[in-house]
């Protein structure tokens, strides 16, 4: 089993802290439940008794019969022997009516230390905030990184090339690594997305035009790392037999991005200083779910390396925006730590139109702030103190 250190490390400070609920959420089958294992066995290792740690998966039949508040709240008060801390950790949650009541309480009274999980719009920042009253903090977990593949699979560098072609194609959720056959993975993906659908979409978010959401994720997908257009969506919709409204495209949006199947990226005016609430730009959180809801056979390597680079920088802990210049757009602004980087996707740099055309894309940005160039060449071809570096280095690069 792979330990995703990289998780683990930014929870550990809060193994032991009762009075804020850890939460984690993300994509179904991202790797949560395999988080909550690993956080188990290093509370055990610190020698916490299995007496001490209460595990429910409410995804197991075995606790189908606590559907609220007041049930999971008695069923865990049951199980509580003496007055020492319980470790409690509650998988996909959200299946459990008004399950942040129940928290609440057995937070309030100091002997619990709480970790949760979820996959859909209960465990989004706007409904904690106001469900848990900001007592908490929020983890969270994407499919895995690129260096955490090489890790997984042993993968040599002079291999990972390859593997990212693969990770463009497949996708990195971590189960479809243990498939071979191309069939086996796809049907894998679909059966993820499938669960996506029929549990966070239809019954909890209660979207019942199944035809048309998959209409507008397909589109989405298909045009991603391009400005999102409502009406050029609505046109195709239209054109496909499939016609909706405007508050309906937009309400399937959000469940797009409260499911955590795609990702909702604003603009940032570096000359206005402010964020852009049009014109944003949606990049899938995994690229395997890409390849089974679009009609390309082929690989757009340009999107497909954008979006990649678009999650690592995620995973990196960085807040991302497009950024809009006077003459055009920065494809990524990175900024963590009151620090900001401008960044440059480009698959393939070999050419040197190609190249003046992404290095100069910086040249109405006056600050300080610095600039870079990511691609796949191994060339170094930085110039005018905007550095360029192998798309290796920065995925198997923390430090970045």
């Amino acid at each position: 089993m792979l330990k995703r250190e990289y998780y683990l490390n930014k929870i550990r400070d809060f193994y032991y802290v009762n009075s804020l609920i850890k939460v984690l959420c993300g994509l179904r089958r991202s790797g949560k439940s395999v988080i909550l294992k690993q956080i188990i066995e290093e509370i055990k290792a610190d020698g916490i008794d299995d007496n001490h740690i209460i595990y429910i998966n409410f995804e197991s039949l075995d606790y189908a019969n606590i559907t609220n508040a007041i049930e999971l709240n008695d069923y865990i008060k049951g199980m509580i022997k003496d007055k020492d801390t319980y470790y409690l950790f509650l998988d996909e949650v959200q299946k459990v009516s008004d399950f942040e009541k129940a928290i609440n309480s057995l937070r309030i009274t100091e002997q619990f230390s709480i970790f949760i999980t979820g996959s859909n719009s209960k465990m989004t920042f706007l409904e904690l905030s106001t469900d848990l009253s900001g007592r908490y903090v929020s983890f969270r977990i994407n499919p895995l990184s690129f260096k955490e593949v090489v890790k997984l699979t042993n993968t040599k560098k002079e291999n990972y090339f390859d593997l990212l072609l693969d990770i463009f194609e497949w996708g990195s959720l971590p189960q479809r690594f243990l498939f071979t056959n191309n069939d086996s993975k796809e049907n894998y993906i679909r059966d993820v997305y499938d669960s996506i659908l029929l549990k966070d979409v239809v019954e909890r978010l209660g979207i019942s035009d199944v035809t048309s959401f998959n209409k507008i994720l397909q589109y989405v997908l298909e045009t991603e790392t391009r400005e999102f257009s409502a009406t050029n969506v609505l046109d195709y919709l239209e054109k496909n037999d499939n016609k909706v409204s405007t508050d309906t495209l937009y309400k399937y949006l959000e469940a797009l991005c409260s499911t955590f199947i795609i990702n909702r990226v604003y603009r940032y005016d570096i000359n206005g200083k402010a964020v852009l609430k049009s014109l944003n730009k949606f990049y899938a959180t995994d690229l395997g779910v890409k390849k089974i809801k679009t009609n390309n056979k082929e690989i757009n390597y340009s999107q497909a390396f954008e979006n990649v680079i678009y999650n690592e920088l995620v995973k990196k802990g960085y807040e991302v925006y497009i950024g809009k210049t006077k003459d055009g757009e920065i494809d990524f602004i990175a900024s963590k730590n009151k620090s900001i980087k401008y960044i440059q996707a480009c698959y393939d740099l070999s050419n040197e139109e190609t190249r003046n055309r992404e290095f100069n894309a910086f040249n109405t940005i006056s600050d300080n702030y610095p600039k870079y160039v990511i691609s796949t060449n191994k060339e170094d071809y930085s110039q005018n103190g905007i550095k360029h570096i192998n798309i290796f280095d920065f995925l198997m690069d923390d430090n970045f």
